[in-house]
Protein backbone atom coordinates (compact mmCIF):
# COMPACT_ATOMS: atom_id res chain seq x y z
CA UNK A 1 0.00 0.00 0.00
CA UNK A 2 1.37 3.46 -0.89
CA UNK A 3 1.22 6.55 1.28
CA UNK A 4 1.83 10.10 0.22
CA UNK A 5 4.63 11.95 1.96
CA UNK A 6 2.18 14.72 2.72
CA UNK A 7 -0.11 12.36 4.55
CA UNK A 8 2.71 10.73 6.55
CA UNK A 9 5.17 13.54 7.21
CA UNK A 10 3.46 16.87 6.99
CA UNK A 11 0.12 18.54 7.00
CA UNK A 12 -1.34 19.57 3.64
CA UNK A 13 -0.57 23.07 2.44
CA UNK A 14 -3.08 25.68 3.50
CA UNK A 15 -4.67 27.56 0.61
CA UNK A 16 -3.66 31.21 0.83
CA UNK A 17 -6.33 33.80 1.47
CA UNK A 18 -6.51 37.48 0.72
CA UNK A 19 -5.93 38.12 4.44
CA UNK A 20 -2.56 36.38 4.06
CA UNK A 21 -1.73 38.71 1.20
CA UNK A 22 -2.76 41.79 3.19
CA UNK A 23 -0.54 40.69 6.10
CA UNK A 24 2.63 40.88 3.99
CA UNK A 25 5.07 43.69 4.77
CA UNK A 26 4.88 46.73 2.47
CA UNK A 27 8.29 46.13 0.88
CA UNK A 28 7.16 43.00 -1.02
CA UNK A 29 4.79 42.33 -3.92
CA UNK A 30 2.24 39.69 -3.00
CA UNK A 31 0.30 37.39 -5.31
CA UNK A 32 -1.83 34.29 -4.86
CA UNK A 33 -1.08 31.80 -7.63
CA UNK A 34 -2.57 28.30 -7.64
CA UNK A 35 -3.58 28.78 -4.01
CA UNK A 36 -0.03 29.63 -2.91
CA UNK A 37 1.03 32.97 -1.45
CA UNK A 38 3.96 34.31 -3.48
CA UNK A 39 5.92 37.18 -1.94
CA UNK A 40 8.56 38.81 -4.11
CA UNK A 41 10.94 41.56 -3.05
CA UNK A 42 10.71 44.92 -4.75
CA UNK A 43 12.46 44.87 -8.13
CA UNK A 44 16.21 45.34 -8.38
CA UNK A 45 17.60 48.31 -10.30
CA UNK A 46 17.79 46.82 -13.84
CA UNK A 47 14.27 45.44 -13.51
CA UNK A 48 12.85 48.72 -12.17
CA UNK A 49 14.67 50.77 -14.81
CA UNK A 50 13.40 48.64 -17.74
CA UNK A 51 9.81 48.76 -16.44
CA UNK A 52 9.96 52.51 -15.85
CA UNK A 53 11.45 53.28 -19.26
CA UNK A 54 8.95 51.03 -21.05
CA UNK A 55 6.02 52.66 -19.24
CA UNK A 56 7.39 56.07 -20.22
CA UNK A 57 7.91 55.05 -23.86
CA UNK A 58 4.41 53.58 -24.24
CA UNK A 59 2.53 55.99 -21.99
CA UNK A 60 2.74 59.09 -24.18
CA UNK A 61 1.63 57.66 -27.51
CA UNK A 62 -0.77 54.99 -26.29
CA UNK A 63 -2.20 56.10 -22.94
CA UNK A 64 -2.21 59.89 -23.42
CA UNK A 65 -2.28 59.93 -27.23
CA UNK A 66 0.78 62.20 -27.50
CA UNK A 67 2.39 61.57 -30.90
CA UNK A 68 0.48 58.31 -31.13
CA UNK A 69 -2.96 56.76 -31.46
CA UNK A 70 -4.01 56.69 -27.79
CA UNK A 71 -6.75 54.22 -26.97
CA UNK A 72 -5.13 52.50 -23.97
CA UNK A 73 -5.02 52.67 -20.18
CA UNK A 74 -1.56 51.56 -18.98
CA UNK A 75 -0.71 50.83 -15.34
CA UNK A 76 2.35 49.86 -13.33
CA UNK A 77 1.86 46.82 -11.05
CA UNK A 78 -1.95 46.65 -11.04
CA UNK A 79 -3.53 43.94 -8.90
CA UNK A 80 -5.60 41.60 -11.05
CA UNK A 81 -8.26 39.24 -9.71
CA UNK A 82 -8.74 36.94 -12.70
CA UNK A 83 -9.43 33.22 -13.19
CA UNK A 84 -9.30 32.61 -9.44
CA UNK A 85 -5.81 34.12 -9.08
CA UNK A 86 -4.37 37.33 -7.65
CA UNK A 87 -1.71 38.45 -10.13
CA UNK A 88 0.46 41.57 -10.19
CA UNK A 89 2.15 42.02 -13.57
CA UNK A 90 4.91 44.60 -13.86
CA UNK A 91 2.85 46.51 -16.44
CA UNK A 92 -0.62 45.99 -17.89
CA UNK A 93 -2.79 47.71 -20.44
CA UNK A 94 -6.47 47.78 -21.31
CA UNK A 95 -7.87 49.01 -24.60
CA UNK A 96 -10.28 51.86 -23.94
CA UNK A 97 -12.81 50.06 -26.13
CA UNK A 98 -13.06 47.47 -23.31
CA UNK A 99 -12.43 49.79 -20.35
CA UNK A 100 -13.47 53.32 -21.43
CA UNK A 101 -12.73 54.79 -18.00
CA UNK A 102 -10.44 53.49 -15.30
CA UNK A 103 -12.49 52.51 -12.24
CA UNK A 104 -11.46 53.59 -8.75
CA UNK A 105 -10.75 50.09 -7.39
CA UNK A 106 -8.03 48.33 -5.42
CA UNK A 107 -8.00 45.39 -7.84
CA UNK A 108 -9.17 44.82 -11.39
CA UNK A 109 -11.55 42.00 -12.29
CA UNK A 110 -11.43 42.79 -16.00
CA UNK A 111 -8.42 41.05 -17.53
CA UNK A 112 -6.08 43.39 -19.39
CA UNK A 113 -5.41 43.19 -23.13
CA UNK A 114 -1.64 43.21 -22.59
CA UNK A 115 0.70 42.34 -19.73
CA UNK A 116 4.44 42.74 -19.43
CA UNK A 117 6.69 40.91 -17.02
CA UNK A 118 10.26 42.04 -16.48
CA UNK A 119 12.18 38.87 -15.72
CA UNK A 120 14.36 38.57 -12.64
CA UNK A 121 16.26 35.47 -11.49
CA UNK A 122 13.86 35.05 -8.56
CA UNK A 123 10.64 35.41 -10.58
CA UNK A 124 11.38 33.95 -14.01
CA UNK A 125 9.81 30.56 -13.25
CA UNK A 126 6.69 32.12 -11.76
CA UNK A 127 6.37 34.55 -14.68
CA UNK A 128 6.89 31.92 -17.39
CA UNK A 129 5.30 28.77 -15.96
CA UNK A 130 2.45 30.11 -13.86
CA UNK A 131 1.50 33.69 -14.67
CA UNK A 132 1.59 33.14 -18.45
CA UNK A 133 -0.73 30.13 -18.08
CA UNK A 134 -3.24 32.11 -16.04
CA UNK A 135 -3.00 35.12 -18.35
CA UNK A 136 -3.90 32.83 -21.25
CA UNK A 137 -6.85 31.43 -19.29
CA UNK A 138 -8.00 35.00 -18.61
CA UNK A 139 -7.81 35.72 -22.38
CA UNK A 140 -5.14 38.43 -22.14
CA UNK A 141 -4.32 39.16 -25.80
CA UNK A 142 -0.56 39.75 -25.56
CA UNK A 143 2.24 39.06 -23.09
CA UNK A 144 5.69 40.59 -23.23
CA UNK A 145 8.65 39.15 -21.34
CA UNK A 146 11.58 41.52 -20.92
CA UNK A 147 14.94 40.30 -19.71
CA UNK A 148 17.12 43.33 -18.90
CA UNK A 149 20.19 41.18 -18.18
CA UNK A 150 19.99 39.45 -21.58
CA UNK A 151 18.64 42.64 -23.25
CA UNK A 152 15.75 40.78 -24.87
CA UNK A 153 12.04 41.26 -25.42
CA UNK A 154 9.80 38.28 -26.23
CA UNK A 155 6.38 39.11 -27.69
CA UNK A 156 3.61 36.51 -27.33
CA UNK A 157 0.10 36.58 -28.81
CA UNK A 158 -2.78 34.51 -27.45
CA UNK A 159 -3.56 31.75 -29.94
CA UNK A 160 -6.56 29.71 -28.80
CA UNK A 161 -5.83 28.60 -25.26
CA UNK A 162 -2.08 29.14 -25.36
CA UNK A 163 0.68 31.50 -26.37
CA UNK A 164 2.37 31.80 -29.72
CA UNK A 165 5.79 33.46 -29.78
CA UNK A 166 5.49 36.27 -32.33
CA UNK A 167 9.01 37.66 -32.16
CA UNK A 168 12.10 37.86 -29.98
CA UNK A 169 14.03 41.13 -30.16
CA UNK A 170 17.50 41.69 -28.74
CA UNK A 171 19.94 44.48 -28.07
CA UNK A 172 19.71 48.01 -29.39
CA UNK A 173 17.18 47.86 -32.23
CA UNK A 174 14.21 49.97 -33.24
CA UNK A 175 11.09 47.83 -33.32
CA UNK A 176 7.30 47.91 -33.69
CA UNK A 177 6.13 45.10 -31.38
CA UNK A 178 2.44 44.22 -31.32
CA UNK A 179 0.05 45.34 -29.97
CA UNK A 180 1.91 48.68 -29.86
CA UNK A 181 3.15 48.55 -33.45
CA UNK A 182 1.71 51.96 -34.41
CA UNK A 183 4.82 53.68 -32.97
CA UNK A 184 8.50 52.73 -33.04
CA UNK A 185 10.12 51.63 -29.79
CA UNK A 186 13.88 51.95 -29.28
CA UNK A 187 14.58 48.74 -27.42
CA UNK A 188 18.08 49.82 -26.42
CA UNK A 189 16.53 52.62 -24.36
CA UNK A 190 15.24 50.00 -21.91
CA UNK A 191 18.78 48.92 -21.09
CA UNK A 192 20.26 52.40 -20.61
CA UNK A 193 21.86 53.08 -17.26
Amino acid sequence: MGYSLTALNQSPKKTATYADLEALPPHVVGEIIDGELIASPRPASLHARAATLLATALGGPFDRGTDGPGGWILLYEPELHVVGQVLVPDLAGWRRARMPEMPDVAAFQLAPDWVCEVLSPGTVTIDRAHKMRHSAAAKVGHTWLIDPAATTLEVYRLDGDGWRLVQTYAGDVTIRPEPFDAVELELGGLWSR
